[in-house]
């Protein structure tokens, strides 16, 4: 999850006009980190045990493919100012190599038109579909808002809000269609939609008043939530029916119900809807979408006395209103409902720039508020020009939108069907998670039931013949979030263990045996904190690699290689960004950044670029917990290289390295090529908005002696590649 520089403003002016900022702010930054003891002094070399044996391999990649980077949608009018020959040549020197594509407008809820041309189903508005057919190269997409949204909050720019609250009765939320049985197969009781409000605390409530728009529910219950945070924290709790909560025979129109006492002071409130009445937003609509599903104008809830209603919820059309979540949105819009001030690049710039090096791409499409006919002709457009095709995700951040999983993978079924009819082979996958620290949890179905996202996720697409259909699993990493952080040396030492946590995690939550796992989307922090752009950064990066390959996992796409300005790093102090390479105003690349030679040296120094196997080794270091990091890699080539990673920020440490190999001990021999990056190359000037590195790279190599017994001097807060033969003396 990130924002682009665009929203910082916009989140700052919501942390001080909004309580909500409190529980905005407990996403972005990631609580409960796992405590670090920090290594004590080392007063001899560490000594670094290769364990070189192939039947001990921890994975096998090609660099093209492993060491990747993320594209995104941008402030508006700069896609054409950052796609310029000199830009590109920029950032392919960072090295790495595929590229994934990025879908901001999921974060935002807006549909995606991929292609500026196309229609929709009922003239200006209704569905839309892009057009599939090539004509001139698209450089700019936007996204459209949805006008029958329900959340307050979203993680894009936050600039919109819910209709469930803003006072206007002309205007309403509607839950998307494409959840209904006529498109799911299953009973609509299986997909209960709902409209969840938050009184920001505990109140006494006992009566509800709903202005249903059309279609309505026949059947649904007004509930609350019995456990302290059901959207923070969803497995510890229950919906509970009010005493007078289940309607079983609604009749739409506006309604005041005396629910009755809860057994307590309740916060958290929702309408859960289980039957439509059918009837369609527009009387005698031809279109069947527009009579799916549920729509409600307005709820409020609070308590009856006498007859009279006092409603709790504040109804206002902007974020200080009451903040609502929707379980899903109608992806129904109209042409002036498209965003101004920020764009998606067009797909034919991305494929046709030379930013992808001509290698497969992994490409979104809009799923969650869009329809399967939008997502297959991207396919069908894309296939059309001739651009090759790795890996297409399937939406974006179903956590970050607060998805059921029978609700997502009821979705990805229909798209995954709808693709695989214009191209069978295509590889699907998902669900892109944001969430990197823990299983990401739902609320149980039954009192202790089920709460793994991912088991149910999973549940529904074998119980439905569709599990065939996720080809990989996708997860963005953003592992920080404290402002604190700028040399933050437990970090560096706590990343390997949340790498390999939650990737055991998952796999132990059922995936399918050898089914490829990526990061599609990271960096050191959720917010655009200076750490990136400190010697830090570039450690983390290294670390981050290392640790990710070590599991078996078989990638990671960086985040991002467009040259964007620096921004203000709230809620932290100083100025920062995802980039590798620094952008001025005009979005050209200036200073190549920390995690830009980190990258250079993990795809230039560590591996060989291109597409040849390499394979990864565990080592072990004696005495345990250590200041320094080791990934060996045998490389096509021949040779043997090692990445050191020194996380001491105050002290130089030295190692020694040998290899316990089937044939016995050996040592790097002969020559040894030693490539470094630290403080002694690199270092950020922090001067606000007008930050920069000085000196800015490249690392250092030299020339050193192996041999039994040599000693490799590895400067404080430092990488180090070793690269060279293997022998026995």
């Amino acid at each position: 999850m990130r924002k682009l520089d665009i929203g910082t403003a916009l989140l700052a002016a919501f942390a001080l006009w909004t309580g909500a900022a409190e529980a905005h702010s407990r996403h972005l930054h990631p609580q409960n980190l796992p405590p670090v003891v920090l290594p004590p002094p080392a007063s001899a070399p560490y000594m670094i045990a290769v364990d070189a044996d192939p039947a001990h391999a921890l994975n096998r990649f090609a660099p093209s493919a492993a060491f990747g980077a993320g594209v995104d949608g941008v402030p508006f009018h700069a896609v054409p100012e950052i796609y310029t020959p000199s830009n590109v040549g920029q950032m392919l020197g960072a090295g790495l190599g595929a590229v994934s594509y990025r879908l901001y407008t999921e974060l935002s809820v807006q549909d995606w038109h991929w292609n500026p041309h196309g229609s929709f189903s009922g003239g200006d508005s209704g569905y839309w579909t892009s057009s599939a057919t090539p004509g001139k190269s698209i450089v700019d997409t936007f996204g459209y808002r949805l006008p029958r949204r329900g959340f307050t909050h979203d993680q894009g720019n936050d600039d919109d809000y819910s209709r469930l609250d803003d006072g206007d009765l002309t205007t309403f939320w509607k839950s998307n269609p494409y959840l209904t049985q006529a498109y799911t197969g299953d009973p609509d009781s299986a997909h209960p939609q709902w409209v969840l409000y938050d009184l920001r605390g505990k109140q006494r409530v006992n009566a509800a008043k709903i202005w249903w728009g059309s279609p309505y529910a026949v059947q649904y219950a007004v509930q609350y939530w019995t456990g302290g945070d059901p959207i923070y924290d969803p497995a510890h709790g229950m919906w509970a029916n009010f005493p007078n909560g289940a309607i079983s025979s609604g009749s739409g129109g506006t309604v005041t119900l005396s629910l009755g006492d809860a057994p307590n002071a309740v916060r958290y409130l929702r309408i859960a809807m289980t039957q439509s009445s059918g009837t369609c937003t527009t009387p005698g609509s031809p279109d069947p979408r527009d009579c799916a599903g549920y729509a409600i104008a307005e709820a409020g809830f609070g308590t009856i006395d006498g007859g009279n209603f006092t409603d709790l919820v504040e109804h206002r059309p902007d974020r200080k209103q009451t903040v609502t979540y929707a379980s899903s949105v109608d992806p129904w819009h109209g042409k002036e409902d498209r965003v101004r001030d920020q764009e998606q690049p067009g797909l034919d710039i991305v494929f046709q720039s030379g930013v992808t090096r001509g290698m497969p791409a992994t490409v979104p499409i809009p799923m969650m508020y869009s329809t399967p006919a939008n997502a297959a002709a991207e396919i069908r457009y894309l296939e059309t020009r001739g651009y090759s095709i790795a890996r297409v995700e399937m939406g974006e951040e179903p956590d970050g939108q607060f998805v059921t999983p029978e609700d997502e993978a009821a979705l990805y079924v229909q798209f995954a069907v709808a693709l695989h009819a214009v191209d069978p082979n295509l590889q699907l996958g998902g669900p892109v998670f944001e969430d990197n620290a823990h299983d990401v949890k739902a609320w149980p179905l039954v009192k202790h039931g089920e709460t793994s996202w991912v088991k149910r996720f999973l549940a529904y697409l074998s119980a439905h013949g569709h599990l065939s259909d996720l080809g990989f699993f996708s997860f963005e990493h953003y592992p920080f979030g404290s402002c604190s952080n700028s040399k933050d040396e437990a970090n560096l030492m706590r990343e390997p263990g949340l790498v390999s946590n939650i990737v055991s995690v998952w796999r132990q939550d059922g995936l399918p045996a050898g089914l490829p796992m990526f990061i599609t989307e990271t960096n050191y922090s959720q917010n655009e904190t200076d750490a990136a752009q400190e010697v830090t950064g570039g450690l983390w990066y290294a670390e981050m690699v290392g640790s990710l390959l070590s599991t078996g996992a078989n990638g990671a796409f960086f985040y991002e290689y467009e040259p964007i300005p620096l921004s203000p790093a709230f809620p932290c102090h100083g100025w920062g960004s995802y980039g590798v390479l620094e952008g001025d105003a005009k979005y050209q690349a200036q200073a190549p950044l920390s995690q830009y030679f980190a990258a250079q040296m993990l795809t230039q120094d560590w591996s060989v670029p291109g597409s040849g196997t390499h394979v990864l080794y565990p080592a072990s270091i004696a005495g345990g917990d250590s200041w320094v990091a080791a990934y060996p890699l045998a490389r096509p080539d021949g040779l043997w290289s090692l990445l050191l990673v020194n996380r001491d920020f105050e002290n130089a440490h030295a190692v020694e390295v040998q290899f316990d190999t089937t044939g016995g001990t050996a040592w790097f021999s002969g020559s040894v090529t030693q490539t470094q990056f630290g403080p002694a190359q690199y270092a950020w000037i922090a001067k606000g908005r007008h930050s920069y590195p000085d000196p800015d790279g490249p690392p250092s190599t030299t020339a050193v002696s192996g041999g039994s017994g040599a000693t490799y001097n590895l400067p404080a807060a430092s990488l180090t590649v070793l690269t060279g033969s293997i022998g026995t003396r």
